[in-house]
Order: structure tokens, then C-alpha cells, then sequence
């Protein structure tokens, strides 16, 4: 192995499918640093205003129908809701070696807007596949306690890193280079 090759971290991991939350993700948002960073593919939505959980499912997939490897998902917000909701209902769950679910909301709270209606009840049953789910102390979508309770029942380990809001690009976390070494750990293991 050459010098190069030592410092790309992303030569040998598999392809990471970018899942943005509800109305997509700014350019300073993690996901789309790494997307432009690491070469990522985010996964386009039809709606991000009026998510339909369905279609979101339907589009996630198309993209795994159109992979020719295995991948790993890094889903953030609502990205996370996707995950649990589309592993329970696809046949294509062994095209996934595991995911990143990071700041899961609660979409069950009586606060959320009308466009996030659909996505409840907030589907429970456990992933398939091995998964981490990040999660802050002081999210205002989703109080700890229930952000942990999520990550039990889908089998997800959990990593907390503190106050960090939304995990978003408001959290100061820049390109989040702790975010990519937990899709190393990630990459290296599997159900």
C-alpha cells in the first residue's frame, strides 16, 4: 500500500448512500460535505416538503436496484424514519451491510408540522442489518430518552456525543470526520 492509498480512508469502504431528513440537507450539513468530500450518493426525494413515506420507500429501492455492491446508509433526521420503515417492508435488505442513523425524530410528538404526519406510527421492528445510531442531549426533535428507546427496539447501538442539537449543519461539526469513523466501524462488521 502506498502513501496515497493510506490516506484515503474511503478507497476500500463500500459505497454510502447519503439519506437526507425532511426538506433535504444545506450545503453545511454533514451529508452534503461528505457527499462532496467522499463522493457519497445522496438519494433524491421527489418531495422533500410533503414526504410521503411510500414514495420515500420506493425510492430507496430503485437506487439499491441500480447497485452493484453492497452499501452503507448514512440517513440523518427523517433519513432515519426511512430506514426502520423501508427494512420492514423491502426484499432488499441483504443489499445493505448497515446503516448510520443519526439524530432519529420523534414524529410521534404532538408539535410536529402536518407534513410529518404520515410518518407515524414510527415503525419499530428490528434492522436487519447492523446499525449506530448518534444521538445528541439536547435535540429539539427528539427527547433522549425516546431517541434511545428508538435505537433499542431497531438493534442499534448508540453513541452519544453530547450537546449537539439537530447533528446538523447548525452543530458546528464541519465535515464530522467521528461521523466517518463510524462508518468505518460500520463497514467492518454486519449481522
Amino acid at each position: 500500500m502506498n502513501d496515497k492509498d493510506k490516506a484515503n480512508p474511503d478507497q476500500d469502504r463500500p459505497p454510502v448512500l447519503l439519506l437526507p431528513g425532511w426538506l433535504n440537507s444545506g450545503p453545511e450539513h454533514w451529508q452534503s460535505r461528505w457527499e462532496a468530500l467522499h463522493g457519497h450518493r445522496r438519494v433524491e426525494q421527489d418531495d422533500w416538503l410533503w414526504p410521503r413515506r411510500g414514495d420515500w420507500m420506493a425510492r430507496l429501492d430503485e437506487v439499491l436496484l441500480q447497485s452493484p455492491q453492497r452499501v452503507l446508509l448514512a440517513a440523518h433526521s427523517l433519513g432515519c424514519q426511512l430506514v426502520a420503515a423501508w427494512a420492514a417492508h423491502s426484499a432488499l435488505t441483504d443489499r445493505v451491510i448497515g446503516a448510520l442513523l443519526v439524530a432519529p425524530p420523534d414524529t410521534e410528538r404532538e408539535d410536529m408540522p402536518p407534513n410529518l404526519f404520515n410518518w407515524r406510527p414510527i415503525v419499530r421492528d428490528a434492522l436487519p442489518f447492523a446499525s449506530l445510531a448518534v444521538v445528541s442531549s439536547d435535540d429539539p426533535y427528539c427527547a433522549l430518552p425516546r431517541a434511545q428507546a428508538m435505537a433499542a427496539d431497531w438493534g442499534s447501538d448508540v453513541v452519544e456525543i453530547g450537546a449537539r442539537g439537530h447533528i446538523n449543519g447548525e452543530s458546528g461539526l464541519g465535515d464530522w470526520p467521528e461521523g466517518i469513523a463510524l462508518l468505518g466501524q460500520l463497514a467492518g462488521r454486519s449481522r
